[in-house]
């Protein structure tokens, strides 16, 4: 399990590569990575992203250790930025091991719905006409519901 909650951008490829060359014997490895998107009525300036450090880091890897004991993992990797964003800029990154595909997927699945939702990070959209804080959308929550139930 590897956690960073980090300002710094972050090389897709290299942490790709990286987190599958240390999965030995590993059969599946997914990746997902959040971008961030302009707005469809005015465009963003900027996101800008906050969390109270050591709090974070804890939550984050709470849900990763919650996800290895549910599915069959090798190795999680979560990178979590927070900051100025601009739109297209990467602004996290989710990576699973396991020795089959099924496992793999589902757990990325489940750090992600976790990270849109529930992790401590706090998220204000800055536009020409001002700034706003990024509310909980209802699906994002009911993806949460999905998890549940432990899945066959």
């Amino acid at each position: 399990m590897d956690v960073r909650v980090q300002e710094a951008p972050f090389d897709f490829g290299v942490e790709a590569n990286a987190f599958a060359a240390a999965q030995s014997g590993m059969g599946a490895v997914v990746t997902f990575t959040g971008i961030v998107r302009d707005l469809p009525d005015a465009p963003l300036c900027h996101m800008m992203i906050e969390h109270y450090p050591g709090m974070t880091e804890k939550a984050l890897h709470g849900i990763a250790t919650k996800a290895h004991d549910r599915w069959s993992l090798g190795g999680s990797l979560i990178i979590h930025r927070f900051g100025r964003l601009a739109p297209d800029e990467m602004i996290m990154m989710v990576a699973t091991a396991s020795r089959h595909r099924k496992d793999a997927f589902e757990a990325a699945m489940y750090l992600m719905d976790y990270l849109k939702s529930r992790a401590p990070f706090w998220k204000r959209e800055e536009t020409a006409q001002g700034s706003a804080w990024v509310a909980a959308r209802d699906e994002d929550e009911a993806a949460l519901i999905d998890w549940s139930e432990p899945h066959a």
